[in-house]
Parts: C-alpha cells; structure tokens; sequence
C-alpha cells in the first residue's frame, strides 16, 4: 500500500510545475508551486528534529525544524518552520503546523499532513513578496527518520 502511495505521488509531481497568472489590472500575481520532497530526519540533544530534503518541482531544496510534538487521540500535532530555496535561487521561509496520523499496524509510521504559512518578511528573488500557504500530504517512518510529501499550493504577490 505504502509503495503504491509512494509510485502515485512521484507520478503526479512530474505533472507539476509552476505557472504564474496576474488578475485584471496587473495587480495581483499568483504563482501554482507544487513538487516532492523526500525528507531526512535529524534528531538533535536539544530535543529539536533538523530535516534536509532534496525536492523536486517549483523548489531544489528544503531544511527544517520540528520544535514541538504533542501526542493525539489519533497520532502526533508537531510545530515545525522551514526554509525553501528554488533553482534559481528564489527563497522563503515558513511556519508550519503538521498533523500526523497513526497507520493501523504499522509502528511508528504515520500519514502526514502539512501547511506551510509563509513569513512574508522573509522571500526573496523569484518568491519575493509572495504570501499565502500551501499544503503537502504524504507518509513519515519516525523510526527510520524518513519520510515523502507531495506538496502543492497557489501563493500570490
């Protein structure tokens, strides 16, 4: 099941790229972002998580921190930030709140759920002055420190 989830998540982030469209007036310009990545769990004395994922899609690269966990009836809420850097550059930063749910018989594995509020202070190059959020979906193996999201969205300038 996991590695069919896996197989439907790279096929349809081949059909993503990035697009942008400005409304009546030339005012507002709004950009569909959207990609994989595949995340890498570090677990730090301080008690925080680092993670490094190479992306594929509108971004090259992301790093992040888990700050919190908190345990659910049906999982784990964690509050986490972080820094996305595209191809060419581009730059942002955000703040996020993940929610993960417990896969039935399977330990330490969960479905993984996140949005991604943009710090509008902190774009830059081809995501300056861009706002909004965007969500990703996928699985986590805390055991394995691992982990796939599909993330996708519509932010505007």
């Amino acid at each position: 099941m996991l590695k069919k989830m896996i197989f439907g998540l790279i096929v349809a982030a081949t059909a993503v790229g990035s697009s942008v469209s400005a409304n009546e007036g030339g005012k507002k310009s709004c950009m569909t972002i959207g990609g994989i990545g595949m995340g890498n769990f570090l677990p730090q004395t301080d008690g925080t998580t680092k993670i490094v994922a190479p992306l594929t899609g509108s971004f090259a690269v992301a790093s992040g921190v888990i700050f919190a966990q908190r345990e659910t009836a049906t999982g784990l809420e964690m509050d986490l930030e972080h820094h996305f850097v595209a191809a060419d550059g581009g730059y942002m930063h955000t703040k996020d709140m993940a929610i993960l749910s417990k896969v039935a018989g399977k330990m330490d594995q969960y479905m993984i759920e996140i949005t991604y509020d943009i710090q509008e202070a902190t774009t830059a190059g081809s995501f300056e002055g861009y706002k909004g959020s965007f969500r990703s979906f996928g699985a986590v193996d805390l055991a394995g420190n691992k982990g796939l999201v599909r993330y996708s969205g519509n932010i505007c300038s």
